[in-house]
């Protein structure tokens, strides 16, 4: 009971130190509704809005920042070294001797360029996917992922399969996925290392007048059978990667021999240590 006793004396000490700060408190709140009631009620709804936007904006850009993608895909015809190339990007080896996947191979990991350097760095989800014809369709399961992609070309036996590379580049490049969100693509010469390889000026000047026929022999067929989502280039002009709605950029490297400092720079362009 004593106990009992001397706790209602400690409450009752505490709400006559309390008083105070609870009349001043009313006296603030008092002084706050006196100024918000002088306050023109548009002036005051206008204060509101202001307040609720930059709210709702704030979230969004940290929303947006959480979201953003680390998704590279790595891409093209099979043979073209997308496997050689992906675990150089890894690891800087080249695993020669592997099989061809018939399944997407991915990892989420630091560039091994950049494996030594000390701080935060942001590590990229790289998906090389498989690039036998009947298995193309599957980038569309990565694609609304994709913070970019990285088509990848032979350089040595660019000619003979031409027709067929550039009908795969300008699927991906009507697709709705990439246009609408104007997915940057670089287009990889690879095997760049051979005396024999063809240069990326050649390529992309060869690609160019290929995709030029291409878009020609489509527009041709009736619109019920067109599978794809956009039309590339401008009427009447001649075709230039320029022209596209998302990004396009060439540059050669070599899985073989690790000289994949191009594709690495355009990684890090869109996906921030």
């Amino acid at each position: 009971m004593e106990g009992m006793e001397q706790w209602k004396d400690q409450l009752e000490q505490l709400k006559i130190q309390l008083e105070p700060w609870k009349n001043q408190l009313e006296q603030w709140l008092h002084q706050a509704i006196e100024y918000l009631n002088q306050i023109p009620p548009i002036q005051l709804y206008a204060a509101i809005a202001v307040l609720l936007i930059s709210t709702l904006l704030l979230l969004s850009i940290r929303l947006f920042k959480r979201t953003k993608s680390n998704t590279i895909l790595l891409t093209g015809l099979s043979g073209s070294g997308k496997t050689v190339l992906f675990y150089q990007l890894r690891d800087g080896s080249s695993h020669q001797g592997t099989v061809t996947s018939m399944e997407p191979n991915e990892g989420t990991f630091v560039l091994n360029s950049e494996s030594n350097q000390t701080g935060k760095i942001k590590p990229v989800h790289l998906v090389d996917v498989p690039g036998h014809s009947r298995l193309q369709p599957k980038l569309d399961e990565f694609l609304p992922q994709a913070a970019g992609i990285v088509f990848i070309v032979d350089s040595l036996d660019f000619l003979p399969n031409s027709r067929l590379i550039v009908e795969y580049l300008y699927d991906i490049l009507t697709k709705a996925s990439v246009v609408k969100k104007k997915i940057p693509l670089l287009i990889c010469c690879n095997k760049s290392d051979k005396v024999t390889a063809h240069t990326k000026e050649f390529i992309r000047k060869q690609m160019e007048k290929e995709i030029d026929k291409l878009r020609a022999s489509r527009s041709a067929i009736s619109e019920a059978d067109i599978s794809n989502d956009f039309t590339l280039g401008v009427p009447g002009e001649a075709f230039a990667f320029s022209q596209c709605r998302n990004k396009v950029t060439i540059a050669e490297a070599s899985g073989l021999t690790g000289e994949v400092a191009p594709v690495e720079q355009f990684i890090r362009e869109h996906v921030k240590p």
